[in-house]
């Protein structure tokens, strides 16, 4: 009870200084709120940017392999040249794939033709993405449909003329909403709409239904040469839900250089792509980002705390007098100690909370300009007021000590 007394004891003195100079510690409390605001903003929108990328890289699925010609990521030194001299994924390895593998969930064969121009009567669309897909795409890739339904195993074999098309696409050619039954024309064929994506916007990674035209693969093949480079064909294979990444892909890269005829030693002439490395690139580059933004943060932080220190020392020198009669009356040095320790922390809390304010405001500026749900969650406000009390710690404790270890007699005869 008593330590309890001691600090409502202190902390009344503090209140007291602080308000009796108001500009003095609105003009202290700037440096501490310009650098917590820093260090919050920046740590905020790195949690936001990683936020929505991780929702766009959730997309690929935890569990599923990516058989393609180049990586996702690259090396140091890019040899883009032997890249070059590979070849695409051929429907012979995706046909031994699906007959050999023992930990696929499900495999698929696709291929992108972007960028085409889809029109119904006089409602046309540009820049359309056209996908053709092997049957089981509706089980390595996550969707919903809004209307209709996904491809029949039938439709599927037989290459039948229908499709599924994105919800920004059915909008601008339908406008009144009725899609399905519709014939649109696709590469000079006519193409019969059985189902509408859910819309879902654009990602950060650009990954999206909303303008896309989904076909059977097999209606395609009868149409372009779907094994050709330029339409980028690649094998998802999605593996079993007991089974981890790291077995799926051990067991596709054997199947894969078994198909080709590989050499044991030599490279393969195949990219197994996962969205394991894509996390571990933004891993480091998020690293990257956060501590270039505490730095930033804590210099000004830092200058914040300098001028508090200064301050505290013009307030000791003013209370010289009233701390030796405090002194002089039986106050200990801890108590004297606490009341500035405490007036330099309440200062850095107080420019910390007003930091942590202006970042509340630009969230809801951002979430109204652009759209973006903006990360702020305890731990960045932890994290900037945390801050905010050790620079207050640091501010204040000198100047407290100095205060503490003063003569009462020779301070009660300061003027």
């Amino acid at each position: 009870m008593i330590i309890l007394k001691l600090i409502r004891e202190s902390f009344l003195f503090a209140y007291d200084a602080l308000r009796q100079n108001k500009l003095r510690t609105m003009l202290s409390l700037l440096g501490v709120t310009i650098g917590i605001f820093t260090i919050i903003a920046v740590s905020s929108a790195v949690d936001t940017l990683r936020n929505n990328l991780q929702k766009s890289v959730n997309k690929l699925g935890s569990n599923s392999i990516y058989i393609q010609k180049w990586p996702w990521v690259g090396e140091e030194n890019f040899p883009w040249w032997k890249y070059m001299q590979r070849p695409v994924p051929k429907l012979r390895d995706f046909d031994q794939i699906s007959r050999r593998s023992q930990t696929a969930k499900a495999i698929s064969y696709e291929i992108s033709i972007d960028n085409r121009t889809v029109k119904y009567g006089s409602n046309t669309v540009d820049g359309a993405q056209i996908d053709a897909v092997s049957h089981d795409h509706d089980k390595t890739w996550n969707f919903d449909l809004q209307d209709g339904r996904y491809f029949t195993e039938i439709e599927s074999r037989t290459g039948a003329p229908v499709t599924v098309i994105g919800a920004d696409i059915a909008s601008n050619l339908f406008p009144d909403g009725n899609a399905l039954g519709k014939q649109i024309k696709i590469m000079g064929r006519k193409i019969t709409i059985i189902g509408v994506f859910t819309k879902e916007g654009k990602d950060m990674l650009g990954i999206t239904s909303d303008n896309e035209i989904l076909l059977p693969l097999n209606f395609a093949k009868n149409v372009i040469d779907i094994e050709s480079d330029k339409y980028g064909p690649q094998i998802v294979v999605r593996g079993k839900d007991n089974l981890t990444d790291v077995e799926v892909e051990s067991e596709v890269r054997g199947i894969m250089r078994s198909v080709h005829s590989i050499r044991p030693g030599a490279e393969d002439d195949f990219s197994l792509n996962k969205s394991t490395i894509l996390t571990n690139q933004l891993d480091k580059v998020f690293g990257v980002l956060n501590k270039v933004g505490f730095v930033i943060g804590i210099f000004s932080v830092l200058v914040g705390g300098f001028g508090i220190a200064n301050i505290m020392f013009v307030s000791v020198k003013e209370r010289t007098n009233i701390i030796g009669i405090q002194k002089s009356l039986g106050a200990k040095n801890y108590f004297i100690m606490l009341q500035f320790l405490i007036e330099a922390v309440a200062l850095c809390i107080l420019g910390g909370l007003i930091g942590l304010f202006f970042v509340y405001l630009i969230t809801f500026a951002v979430k109204a300009i652009f759209d973006v749900q903006v990360v702020l969650d305890a731990g960045n406000i932890i994290y900037g007021i945390g801050i905010s009390v050790v620079i207050g710690m640091f501010s204040g404790i000198l100047p407290a000590w100095f205060a503490a270890k003063l003569d009462p007699v020779e301070a009660i005869r300061t003027n």
